[in-house]
């Protein structure tokens, strides 16, 4: 009822003020719609790959007004000019390969050459083409090549027990297998084989994984006793291969489940001698990870990350007695993040060990004394964090990371780029500019790019020199001038205290490109609050595609990192631990009330958010938890229970062992509570998040008697609901927070 009068007021406002309030409209629709295309290829002068050879000349392809534009720079004579003329090679590519070569356009790779740029060699169509531009001479050198730059998979590959081929000793003379459970080798020349275990059984059985010491006298095994063998299962309604649906699944361990087992054993050839490895520091195992030898084979070392991911231990092993020793013993009173965070280098095979923990309450590096396990130095220090350790040079003794949230005046999620020795002295900094950096070293760390710019300006590129941090010359300045002239609004940077009244939260502001200061414009977050990163962007783009869109249909759109998100404190991280039902949102709703205050035209009192994946749990929150202040959610692909959702993710936030605490956080449990409107949108054969927790969410909202919608699309994943989410939820939000009928699409795309 307080939404009906406050939506009649402003309706009679608008009328005696004869302000025009025409929002959610065909026309809105078709430029939304048409936003990408608009915007596209608006800014030049901004080039995003930069290669360095091995003689410290860089390539990059530059986006020019006119098209392609390859570029050669010697920093050493301070210049830059075309690789090649474009017309010409463009010519001669056409007669070589028989077909049209744009020299606007030309697509090469993998390109090499001297100072003297007398021979180019590059990749054209599959082909190794050398390329003398003073003969004018074009020659294939190969006429297919693989090619080394496709996508090898985001995931990569994952180790599988079962399948693992035997293992061939470093001399290749002899070969390490399982049969009947147990380990064997066998003499390559002599095909005799030996059984080096006795001990394995179905129950509790050798695994394929076997690794040789380098000296090719030891073998580190492992036993496994399995754990629970879980799968989820979907029906993907409408196969393009048949007209019957198929019944698909897949592998799926969920919190809680029993985990697998893993026990190391050594075994010494020669003697033929099994030593077994007590697990007394390793016994409530969530995994055991990156086994490796000591590459003068005195020892190997692995990884134990404890269930409940509370303890984090780096172990040795003794190679001739089997003795344990803990190198490193990282803990926490709430959760490591190991998936994220852990860094560990290991320095002169062993001697030190470069860590990275977040003991003193910011993500810092540390040294280690490899032989003693006790901390030699601290690295870094101080009210920031370390997001990423780059490079350690062993030689020179230096580590290159990136850090953030260094200055005051400064975005604290800006990413800047600097080294430290291991003495945590001659700390350098090689960005300090206002902006989000990324850097591209030389092959020998003596120059770098330098390219940076923030969500409101475009980028500037820079080389530099590594020596002092100067700018050698400027090699771009990006030129937004065309996106501008078609009515681009800038993002708007907005921060706010949280909570605690002294935080700073960091969000950003998109308004359509008809934005009118005299309107009411509803608001709509976008929220992801996953913790295992932050989220709001923070270079410059054209086009928010979950955003931008969305705005144009005359809303103003937000997104913001609210408390339990990443890449700040740990006191600020740790909010999510065991209570992800937070998602932040006392400072979500806390940021948009002061956004409102200083911008009247948000219309804080009419507030959409929409998210997926862990956003889209987020966004179904919003109506179970926070419905005081958010009326409309659209909810894609969402977890709905922790406890439905895979292993890994939901335990490094949630903990473990299952506790009430998990129904305390699922919106299945507290679907009684839902207020506002409410869609959800699945893929029907989403292996990411089991689709059986959508549907549980939604039987629990059927039960409450709760009105909502319900999106599923055959045949799709994980996503956003493709472009029929993308329609479901223009329109859904229209319709629910401006009280318009959408358009009809046949309309919209007529």
């Amino acid at each position: 009822m307080e939404s009906f009068v406050k939506k009649i007021s402003v309706f009679f406002i608008l009328l005696t003020s004869g302000v025009a309030f025409a929002q959610g409209t065909l026309a809105e629709y078709k430029k939304a719609i048409a936003l990408d295309s608009l915007f596209r290829n608006k800014v030049t002068n901004s080039p995003s790959t930069f290669h360095w050879l091995e003689n410290n000349l860089l390539w990059y392809v530059n986006n020019t007004a006119e098209g392609k534009e390859y570029l050669w720079v010697d920093p050493t004579k301070k210049m830059q000019a075309k690789c090649f003329d474009h017309e010409v090679l463009a010519k001669l590519l056409s007669e070589e390969f028989d077909q049209d070569v744009d020299p606007k356009n030309i697509e090469i790779s993998e390109l090499e050459f001297d100072t003297d740029l007398s021979e180019l060699k590059f990749i054209f169509d599959k082909a190794r083409v050398s390329y003398r531009p003073n003969a004018n001479k074009l020659t294939v050198i190969e006429a297919s090549v693989e090619d080394r730059s496709r996508n090898r998979g985001y995931w990569g590959s994952r180790f599988d027990e079962t399948k693992n081929p035997p293992v061939v000793s470093p001399d290749s003379s002899q070969t390490a297998f399982i049969k009947n459970s147990n380990l064997y080798i066998k003499d390559n020349k002599t095909e005799e084989e030996t059984q080096l275990s006795y001990d394995g059984a179905p129950g509790f059985f050798y695994s394929t994984y076997i690794k040789w010491s380098p000296d090719g006298k030891k073998i580190m095994a492992y036993k496994v006793r399995p754990g629970d063998d879980r799968k989820i299962y979907f029906v993907e309604s409408s196969p393009k291969d048949q007209f019957q649906p198929k019944l698909q699944s897949r592998d799926y361990l969920k919190p809680g489940d029993e985990l697998p087992f893993k026990s190391p054993q050594l075994f010494l050839i020669d003697a033929q001698k099994h030593i077994p490895i007590p697990t007394d520091e390793f016994s409530h195992q969530f995994g055991l990870n990156n086994i490796e030898w000591r590459e003068d084979s005195r020892a190997f070392t692995f990884e134990y990350n404890q269930r409940g991911h509370q303890a984090y231990k780096v172990i040795e092993v003794d190679a001739s007695t089997g003795n344990l020793k803990v190198l490193v013993n990282e803990t926490s009173d709430t959760f490591i993040d190991y998936s994220s965070k852990k860094y560990r280098y290991d320095v002169a095979d062993g001697k030190e060990i470069i860590w990275t923990s977040e003991r003193d309450g910011w993500n810092h590096i540390y040294l280690y004394d490899g032989q003693t396990g006790k901390v030699k130095k601290q690295l870094t220090s101080g009210k920031w964090v370390v997001r990423k350790v780059l490079h350690v040079d062993e030689e020179n003794r230096e580590v290159y990371f990136t850090a953030s949230g260094m200055d005051k005046g400064q975005d604290p999620y800006f990413l800047h780029y600097c080294k430290v020795d291991f003495n945590g002295n001659n700390f350098t900094r090689f960005t300090k500019e206002n902006g989000n950096h990324k850097v591209t070293f030389s092959n020998d760390y003596a120059y770098y790019v330098d390219q940076y710019s923030r969500v409101d300006a475009p980028p500037i590129t820079l080389l530099k020199s590594s020596k002092n941090a100067k700018t050698v010359m400027e090699l771009q300045k990006a030129d937004h001038s065309a996106l501008l002239e078609e009515g681009w609004i800038a993002p708007e940077v907005f921060t706010t205290k949280g909570r605690d009244g002294v935080t700073d939260i960091w969000g950003v502001i998109i308004r359509p490109t008809t934005f009118d200061p005299n309107k009411t414009y509803p608001v709509i977050e976008y929220i992801y609050a996953g913790p295992h990163s932050s989220f709001v962007p923070k270079d410059f783009r054209s086009y928010y595609w979950s955003m931008s869109s969305l705005a144009e249909l005359g809303f103003i759109v937000v997104q913001i990192d609210g408390m339990g998100t990443s890449n700040r404190s740990k006191a600020f991280h740790d909010v999510c631990w065991q209570n992800l039902k937070d998602g932040g949102f006392p400072d979500r709703k806390l940021w948009i009330k002061e956004a409102a205050k200083k911008y009247p035209y948000m219309d804080a009192d009419n507030v959409g958010i929409f998210g997926t994946s862990a956003g889209g749990q987020n966004a179904a929150a919003a109506l179970v938890f926070n419905s005081d202040f958010y009326d409309v959610a659209v909810s894609s692909c969402g977890c709905h229970d922790n406890r439905m959702d895979k292993i890994w993710w939901n335990e490094q936030f949630m903990g473990y062992p299952i506790g009430p605490h998990y129904a305390e956080c699922s919106n299945v449990e507290n679907a009684d509570q839902m207020g506002g409107d409410l869609m959800l949108i699945l893929g029907e054969v989403d292996d990411n998040v089991d689709p059986a927790s959508t549907m549980q969410f939604a039987n629990a909202l059927i039960k409450a008697n709760k009105d909502f919608e319900l999106v599923t699309i055959p045949g799709m994943g994980h996503s956003s609901g493709g472009d029929f989410g993308e329609r479901k939820r223009k329109d859904f939000f229209v319709k629910h927070l401006m009280d318009v009928e959408p358009p009809s699409w046949e309309e919209i795309y007529d």
